[in-house]
C-alpha cells in the first residue's frame, strides 16, 4: 500500500499550500466576525445544533469512541505491532522522556490542572444516579473521572496520530490530515477534497486552542485575583493573552527541538513535583489504596461504562448529565484529535506501532489517573471530613477549586504560585504546539517553513482569543467545534478501515521478505573460501565502497534494466541522495519495485582496532557498508565485495519476491 509520485502541494519558492492557507484564513476571519458581531445569535444557532446532535446521535458518539478504543488496543497487541512508523531502519527522533513530555503537554496537561479537583468533587456532589455525598457517590465519582480522562481520550488521540504517522513516514504521504483518507480516495487527497480536510483541521485547531486560551485566561485571572488580589477585568486578561502568545511565538519560532521540547520537559517535571508534594503532604496511604482500588474498579467496569447510554434511566437529570459530561468529553477529544494526533505523529517517527500504542495510550493515561486520584480523592476526603467551604467553592467557580484545595496544605502560598507557573507553561505548550500543527497543515505537511509563517499562526490564535473573549463569542465557537466532531468521527472510522487494509498489505510484504538471502547462494558464482574470509574481516572506507558501487553495482543495475526493457518492462536506474544507487521498475497500477544500494557508516568493533596506534584510536574509526534498501527501508545486509553477477541475481531475487507479494494481495 503506497502512492506513486505525489503532486506538488506548493511551489518550490513558497512553503504555503495556497488553497488551504488562504481558504482557512478567510474562513477564520468570517467565523470570528460572525461570533464577534452577533454572539447571542451565533451561540443560539450552534447550541441548537449541538443539542440536536447529543439528543439524536449521542449513541453514535459512544459507539464510535468504543470502536476507536478497540481498534487501538488490537493494533498494539496484534502482529502489526512490530511495523515501524517509518522505514524499517529508522530510529526515533526523541528520547522516551522527551517524547512522553510532549505527548502529555499537548494532549492533556492544562485540563488536569482545572479538573483534577473540580470534576471528582462535582460528581461526588451531583452523581448521575444514586445519592450525593455518600461513600458510593465517592467511589462512583472516581470511576467516572477515570472513565472520562483515561484510555478513551488517549485512544482517540492515538488512532489519529497512528494513521498520520503510518501513511506519512512509511508511505511518503504529506503529514497532514488529508493523508488519513488515502486508502479511501487515493491520489484525490491532493485535490479539493484533501484541501477541504486540511482546512477543517486548521479551523478546529485554531478555534480549539483559541477558545481554550480564552477560558484559560479567565481561570488564570481568577487565580491571580484569589492569590494576589489582581483585578478580574479585560485589561488583565488581554495582558495575559499577549504574554502567553508572545512566549508561545518565541517557542514555536525556535523549532520543535528547541523551545517546545524544553518547555514540555519542564512542565512534566513540575507536574511530577506537584504530584509528589500532594501525595506526601496529603493522606499518602489512603491515596495509594485509592489508586489501586480506583484502577481496579475502572478496568472492571470499562465495558459497561463505555456503552452506557442510561437508556433505562431516561430521566431529564441523567440525560442532561450524559450530554453535559460524557458526550461533551467525547466530542471535545474528537474535535481536538486532528491537532493533538498530528502533533503526536510528528514526534513519533521511528517508533513501532506497539511502542506507539503503549507510549501514547497507556503511559499518559496511567499518569493522568494517578493525578486524578491524588487530587480528586484528597479533595473528596477533605469534604467528607468537614471542608464544606471547598465544596461550596467548587460549585460556585471551578476555576479556583485547585487554589481553594491547596489552602488545606502546608506552604499554601508557595504551592499556589507553583501551580500558577505550571498553568501558564501548560498554556504556552498548548499554544505553540497548536501553531506548529496549523503551520504544517497550511504548508502541505512541511515542517521546515519560514519563520514568518509560524509567527503568523501563533499570533493569529492570540488575536482570535482576544476578539472572542471581549465579544462573548467563545462559547459559540467552542460549541461549533464540538458539534463538528460527529461527521469527523465517521471519517475517522473509515480511515481506521483504510489503515487496517494498508497494514494487512504491509504484513504480506514483510512476510514475503522473510526468506531474504544474506549472502549469494553457494551454487551461484561461488567464490573461494579464502576470499570470503577476507571480505568478512575487511572494514572498508567510504571511498572504497563508493568505488565498488560505481564500478560494480551501477553496471549490474543497468544490465538488469536493459534486459527488462527488452521484455517491454519500463525501468530506470537513478542516483539518490547520499550516494544511493537505485533501480525502479514501473509496474503500472501496481506498486513499483525499487532496489537500492546505500552507503551506511558504522563504528568499527574493538578487535579491529588492536593494531591502530593509541593516538589514532581516540578518533572515531568508521567503516562503511553497501546496504540493500527496498521501499520499506534497509534490509540490513551488505553486498560489498559481491561480483556483478551476484548483484544481478540478488536484484532478481528481490524482484521475484515483490511479484509474489503483489500476487498475494490481488
Amino acid at each position: 500500500m503506497s502512492h506513486q509520485e505525489e503532486p506538488e502541494l506548493a511551489s518550490p519558492r513558497s512553503k504555503i499550500n495556497a488553497p488551504v492557507f488562504f481558504t482557512a484564513a478567510v474562513l477564520i476571519l468570517l467565523l470570528v466576525l460572525y461570533a464577534v458581531l452577533n454572539p447571542e445569535n451565533a451561540n443560539s444557532q450552534f447550541s441548537y445544533v449541538q443539542t440536536h446532535i447529543v439528543d439524536n446521535f449521542g449513541w453514535l458518539y459512544v459507539l464510535a469512541v468504543a470502536l476507536i478504543l478497540i481498534s487501538v488496543t488490537y493494533l498494539g497487541l496484534s502482529r502489526y505491532g512490530n511495523i515501524k512508523l517509518g522505514p524499517d531502519h529508522s530510529q526515533p527522533d526523541f528520547s522516551y522522556p522527551s517524547w512522553f513530555a510532549m505527548l502529555f503537554c499537548a494532549g492533556m496537561g492544562i485540563g488536569l490542572m482545572f479538573f483534577g479537583v473540580a470534576e471528582p468533587v462535582m460528581h461526588y456532589l451531583a452523581p448521575p444516579v444514586g445519592d450525593a455525598g455518600t461513600i458510593e457517590a465517592a467511589k462512583e465519582a472516581m470511576k467516572l473521572t477515570f472513565f472520562h480522562w483515561g484510555l478513551h481520550a488517549w485512544a482517540i488521540y492515538a488512532i489519529v496520530g497512528l494513521i498520520l504517522a503510518f501513511f506519512s513516514y512509511r508511505h511518503g504521504l504529506p503529514l497532514t490530515l488529508r493523508s488519513a483518507l488515502y486508502p479511501i480516495i487515493g491520489d484525490r487527497i491532493y485535490g479539493p477534497i484533501g484541501h477541504a480536510v486540511d482546512v477543517f483541521a486548521i479551523l478546529g485547531t485554531v478555534f480549539g486552542v483559541a477558545t481554550s486560551m480564552g477560558y484559560g485566561v479567565l481561570q488564570v485571572n481568577s487565580g491571580l485575583n484569589y492569590l494576589f488580589d489582581i483585578p478580574v477585568n479585560a485589561t488583565t486578561q488581554v495582558i495575559l493573552i499577549v504574554i502567553i502568545t508572545t512566549i508561545a511565538t518565541l517557542s514555536v519560532a525556535s523549532g520543535l527541538n528547541g523551545g517546545l521540547r524544553r518547555l514540555s520537559e519542564l512542565n512534566l517535571i513540575l507536574a511530577f513535583i506537584l504530584l509528589v508534594l500532594v501525595g506526601v503532604l496529603g493522606p499518602t496511604v489512603l491515596l495509594m489504596k485509592s489508586f489501586v482500588q480506583n484502577t481496579g474498579s475502572y478496568l472492571s467496569e470499562i465495558v459497561s461504562k463505555t456503552f452506557n447510554m442510561y437508556a433505562y434511566e431516561p430521566s431529564k437529570g441523567t440525560k442532561d448529565w450524559l450530554g453535559g459530561w460524557t458526550l461533551l468529553y467525547w466530542g471535545w477529544w474528537l474535535s481536538w484529535s486532528p491537532f493533538v494526533g498530528m502533533f503526536i505523529a510528528r514526534v513519533s517517527r521511528g517508533r513501532t506501532i506497539r511502542q506507539f500504542v503503549i507510549g501514547v495510550m497507556f503511559v499518559p493515561a496511567g499518569f493522568t489517573l494517578l493525578w486524578m486520584t491524588f487530587f480528586g480523592n484528597s479533595a473528596i476526603n477533605l469534604i467528607m471530613n468537614g471542608a464544606t467551604d471547598l465544596a461550596t467553592a467548587v460549585q460556585a467557580d471551578s476555576s479556583v477549586a485547585l487554589f481553594k484545595f491547596l489552602e488545606y496544605f502546608p506552604f499554601t502560598q508557595v504551592l499556589s504560585i507553583f501551580v500558577m507557573i505550571m498553568v501558564i507553561v501548560f498554556f504556552v505548550t498548548s499554544a505553540d504546539s497548536g501553531a506548529m500543527v496549523v503551520d504544517m497543515l497550511a504548508s502541505g505537511g512541511d515542517d521546515d517553513t519560514p519563520l514568518w509563517q509560524r509567527i503568523f499562526w501563533s499570533a493569529l490564535m492570540g488575536v482570535v482569543a482576544i476578539s472572542l473573549l471581549f465579544s462573548g463569542g467563545l462559547s459559540a465557537l467552542q460549541t461549533m467545534t464540538i458539534a463538528s466532531a460527529l461527521p469527523y468521527s465517521m471519517v475517522l472510522l473509515l480511515s481506521i478501515y483504510g489503515l487496517l487494509k494498508a497494514l494487512r498489505i504491509d504484513a504480506y510484504k514483510r512476510d514475503s521478505q522473510q526468506t531474504t538471502t544474506l549472502a549469494p547462494s553457494g551454487n551461484r558464482n561461488p567464490i573461494p573460501w579464502q576470499r570470503r574470509i577476507r571480505n568478512i574481516a575487511y572494514f572498508p572506507r567510504r571511498s572504497h565502497v563508493k568505488r565498488f558501487v560505481d564500478e560494480v553495482v551501477a553496471p549490474a543495475m543497468q544490465m538488469v534494466g536493459d534486459e527488462l526493457q527488452k521484455q517491454n518492462i519500463t525501468s530506470q536506474v537513478v542516483e539518490g541522495d547520499n550516494d544511493k544507487k537505485m533501480i525502479e521498475v514501473d509496474l503500472g497500477e501496481d506498486l513499483n519495485f525499487t532496489y537500492g544500494i546505500k552507503l551506511r557508516s558504522y563504528i568499527q568493533p574493538a578487535f579491529s582496532l588492536l593494531d591502530i596506534k593509541d593516538e589514532d584510536r581516540n578518533e572515531e574509526q568508521k567503516y562503511y557498508r553497501a546496504e540493500v534498501f527496498l521501499r520499506e527501508g534497509s534490509q540490513d545486509y551488505d553486498v560489498m565485495g559481491w561480483t556483478k553477477e551476484q548483484i544481478i541475481n540478488d536484484i532478481l531475487d528481490q524482484y521475484e519476491k515483490h511479484l509474489h507479494f503483489l500476487h498475494l494481495v490481488r
